[in-house]
């Protein structure tokens, strides 16, 4: 008897399997986004948590933003107590900051101001807002921008700049909201830069008033010492003590308007 071999058909694969993949190899690149952002905003608490000077604060979180995106350029700007916005951090050049800026060379800028909204520009060379300024950013490859406002208390005090080139990685929906959460950072870091520097002004004139004071007090012995060695050198000065029982409030009254004016005179020197 002889048996048959049955030969199965051969399988072919999905015809959508490479669709599969190529959505795996996405979901894993956003995966590992993910986690470039997190290892960013881990990294960016560690390092302004030891410092509470603003400007070196600012520069970090520039520097951060600059490494983990691989940007063309990350600025930082604060709005100044004049109402003028002024570069304080660049990724791009570390040592410049504190330069007034003119926002009419950055609308982009001045919309995040003026909205108080984060604004994106996906390509930088069809957005019709930037349309006077196509020549500049065409030698300098722009891509796409990003502009996040920093916010207090519902007020925009500055705003965080982003910029990518020709050849860079596009900004998603996922990088912007990074960026708004390290906007937030930045501004509780900010907050709390400034109470430490108001705490160092406050204490550096309770010194100032404590050495004043100090100083009036060291005026005062002076004058009372040589007003006591004059008085008591004269002839006159017993005879003048049967006379104060009389006179003691006058003269008293007129001691003390002489000794604050010359405390005051004495203390200024």
């Amino acid at each position: 008897m002889t048996s048959t071999v049955v030969e199965r058909p051969r399988e072919e694969p999905p015809s959508g399997n490479g669709d599969t993949i190529a959505t795996l190899r996405a979901r894993i690149a956003e995966l590992e986004r993910e986690r470039d952002h997190l290892v960013a905003v881990v990294d960016i608490l560690t390092e302004i948590s030891s410092s509470l000077h603003f400007v070196d604060i600012l520069q970090t979180i520039a520097k951060k933003l600059g490494d983990t995106f691989g940007l063309d350029r990350c600025s930082i700007y604060l709005l100044g107590e004049q109402r003028d916005v002024r570069l304080m951090a660049t990724y791009e050049a570390p040592a410049m900051n504190n330069l007034i800026v003119d926002l009419d060379r950055y609308p982009e800028l001045k919309r995040a101001f003026d909205s108080g909204e984060t604004v994106f520009i996906p390509d930088a060379a069809a957005d019709p807002m930037l349309q006077q300024m196509q020549p500049v950013l065409a030698q300098r490859n722009v891509r796409s921008i990003v502009v996040v406002p920093i916010r207090w208390r519902g007020t925009v005090i500055g705003a965080i700049f982003l910029r990518t080139e020709r050849d860079g990685a596009p900004f998603s929906d996922r990088d912007i909201r990074f960026c708004q959460v390290v906007a937030a950072l930045t501004a509780n870091a900010l907050r709390n830069a400034h109470r430490y520097e108001a705490l160092q002004r406050g204490q550096k004139e309770a010194q100032r008033d404590s050495r004043h004071g100090e100083l009036q007090r060291i005026a005062l012995i002076a004058f009372v010492r040589r007003l006591l060695d004059r008085y008591t050198t004269t002839e006159d000065h017993m005879w003048a003590e049967t006379l104060l029982a009389t006179s003691a409030d006058e003269e008293l009254e007129r001691l003390v308007s002489v000794t604050l004016e010359v405390v005051g005179e004495e203390a200024k020197s």
